[in-house]
């Protein structure tokens, strides 16, 4: 392969077009308030007022979304009349807790302002499809509520700078994504992911804050950017390490990582909407976020960066692996998230402070549009069909052709493949983890993570190729003269009409008939982001370019290709062209489970927690509380013993004792 010059993403970028001096309204606070509280109050709303009406929840949840949606696209203007983009506003103010400063406050840059915009994007959509998918129900008022609760907590986290607040966002997460996956509470299975979510979650929890304490305690101030300086100041100490690696676990929990996987594809029991949010835009990407706030203490700590690197690397390429087999469409997903949030984080562990952390919040907003757009698509189809399973939904983009630009659309992306916003943001991974190999001189976290994408790529592209296989499988009546044409279109209106229920047709494309119009516009949306999103990650505001290898490049999509045509062979000669009826029966169904993952919770963690809980209640029962139990017949039997060495009558020398001792009172008492 001929040498060929590295390039920046800078030389791909558009000429600057200087923006209108549009005057901003003057409102009560500022983008960043609206953004979360608006949210937070539809959440209330949602709860509160709307009684029993679900067009009115639907409003109120569509609603605030709405405000939030606009608030964050008037952040990204008011930062471009900011000299320095950078914006510290209030809250309530701060709290006095002695010695230690907690001021409350947000901070606004041009990064986390597109994230909070894209993560509004996503929930405004989510919230629109959702009334349509939850028409029938009972619950979908709580539903919209906890959505958007949701959504004010994961801006609240994006835009802090309080470790509070952060805490705050991050805890409240946690709570709504186990209403959320549980939301069909009356399913055994439901249930039982939540309660495994929530668990899994909240215990790596426990490491989150006990590094925030650490780095605010020795800071003397929650304030995030005065933390960073501090510790910045202090320069590396076994302290900041013990921090910063308790961190990294507790962001291993939220996000998935190896070994706290395994929940997040079962979290698929949720209904579609709470998946796409999920897995989108919200709580897998929060310790994206957070690592991000903290990327300077992260560089400088070389045991956070190896055990994030080696967590993140493990998770990256065996979830890709893992993904490849799965029996269900949202699974594979599931783990195609599993994987993709590995990435980002992978990233931040390579990069140095030279490059900074944005090629991991490029790929957090990438994957936010494609990802959400492959879940609501899925859930539409599934609706159609009756279910996500791979052979219910096979065929399904040749049936419904209005399907099949937003499944192809989205797993491209998926795949890394130009123009799509995915490509962009891989290729700005692959061009940091070079530049951290050079920066450290072959140092051994940035070459884990440039060999581990460098797998994932091709893993990626096989399973999404497998996916499209299945889905784009041609029907009976493919291949001949088409049966019927497809009739005329009802447009319906989800807040006031309900929605069709129709019945599947070889070669009629009634797909459209059967969603609100919504619903299909918030999908439509996302798949032009998904095309022309790369445009966003090619803006100026991101941190400091780096440059890409086209070497590299090509020999990443060349991967690709080959993996892709593997694939497809594989497929030929499957009646249902699945190329994952080639695996073996035994290894599929260790794949589709996890490879035991719950078995090993339960023989490393359940079963020893469960035999030493037994064991503390047996001695608190048979010791401790035996003492207690037993004083009452230890009493009665000195009683008996007493009774049985003293005779019952009394003896003469005994009656002239009394007798003696009542004249001897009596004397006493007249000489007195």
């Amino acid at each position: 392969m001929p040498d060929l010059p590295d390039v920046t993403w800078s030389d791909l970028q558009l000429p600057s077009v200087p923006l209108p001096e549009l005057p901003a309204p003057d409102l009560w606070g500022s983008p960043a308030h609206w953004a979360v509280l608006a949210t937070l109050l539809a959440a209330l709303a949602g709860l509160g007022v709307t009684g029993r009406s679900n067009r009115l929840a639907a409003w109120v949840g569509v609603g605030g979304s709405l405000v939030a949606f606009l608030a964050t696209c008037g952040q990204l203007y008011t930062l471009t009349q900011i000299e320095g983009a950078r914006r510290q506003v209030g809250t309530i103010g701060a709290l006095p807790l002695g010695d230690l400063e907690v001021p409350l406050g947000l901070l606004v840059t041009w990064p986390m302002a597109l994230v909070a915009f894209t993560v509004a994007a996503v929930a405004l959509v989510v919230q629109g499809y959702a009334r349509w998918y939850l028409w029938y129900d009972p619950r979908y008022r709580p539903f919209a509520a906890t959505v958007s609760l949701f959504t004010s907590a994961m801006l609240l986290l994006v835009l802090s700078d309080d470790v509070i607040l952060t805490l705050v966002g991050w805890e409240v997460m946690g709570w709504c994504s186990y209403l959320l996956i549980g939301h069909q509470s009356t399913r055994a299975a439901a249930t039982r992911a939540a309660s495994k979510a929530l668990l899994v979650t909240r215990t790596a929890d426990i490491g989150f804050v006990l590094g925030l304490v650490v780095l605010a305690t020795g800071a003397g101030t929650t304030r995030t950017s005065e933390v960073v300086a501090h510790w910045g100041e202090t320069g590396p100490s076994a302290t900041l390490t013990v921090a910063m690696t308790l961190l990294v676990v507790g962001v291993a929990g939220k996000s998935a990582l190896f070994p706290f996987q395994d929940w997040l594809p079962d979290a698929m029991e949720g209904p579609t909407p709470a998946s796409a949010l999920i897995h989108a835009a919200t709580m897998v990407a929060a310790g994206t976020v957070v690592l991000a706030q903290l990327f300077p203490l992260l560089a400088v700590s070389g045991p956070a960066q190896l055990l994030l690197a080696v967590l993140a690397c493990t998770t990256m390429v065996g979830a890709a692996v893992l993904a490849f087999a799965q029996g269900d469409l949202k699974r594979l997903l599931a783990w195609s998230t599993v994987s993709q949030v590995a990435l980002m984080l992978a990233v931040l562990a390579a990069a140095t402070v030279g490059t900074g952390p944005d090629a991991a919040l490029q790929h957090l907003v990438a994957h936010a549009w494609f990802k959400a757009l492959l879940f609501l698509t899925t859930g539409w189809l599934g609706v159609l069909v009756g279910g996500t399973a791979m052979a219910l939904m096979a065929s399904g983009a040749r049936r419904y052709r209005v399907l099949r630009h937003r499944f192809g659309w989205g797993l491209l992306a998926l795949a890394g493949v130009p123009p799509f916003v995915g490509f962009f943001s891989k290729e700005a991974i692959l061009g940091t983890a070079e530049a951290g190999t050079a920066a450290t001189d072959g140092g051994l976290v940035p070459v884990l993570v440039l060999a581990s994408v460098g797998a994932t790529a091709p893993l990626t592209a096989a399973y999404c190729m497998r996916a499209w296989l299945v889905l784009s499988r041609p029907t009976a009546a493919q291949g001949h003269a088409r049966l019927y044409e497809p009739g005329p279109v009802e447009r319906i209106d989800d807040f006031f009409d309900e929605p069709q229920v129709v019945q599947e047709a070889e070669g009629v494309e009634r797909a459209e008939a059967a969603i609100s119009s919504s619903a299909r516009m918030g999908t439509s949306a996302l798949m032009l982001m998904t095309l022309f999103g790369g445009l966003l990650l090619l803006l100026p505001v991101w941190g400091p370019q780096v440059h890409v290898d086209l070497q590299l490049l090509a020999a990443t999509l060349l991967l690709m290709v080959v993996s892709a045509l593997l694939v497809r062979l594989a497929a030929g000669g499957v009646r249902t062209r699945d190329a994952a009826a080639r695996i073996p029966a035994g290894v599929s169904l260790a794949a589709e489970r996890g490879l035991y993952a719950d078995v090993a919770y339960r023989a490393v963690v359940a079963t020893p927690v469960l035999a030493l809980a037994r064991a503390v209640a047996w001695f608190d029962d048979q010791v401790l509380d035996a003492w207690v139990r037993g004083a009452g017949p230890g009493a009665r039997l000195l009683g008996r013993a007493g009774d049985l060495t003293s005779p019952r009558r009394a003896t003469p020398g005994l009656a002239l004792l009394l007798v003696g001792m009542l004249v001897l009172g009596a004397i006493g008492l007249v000489t007195a």
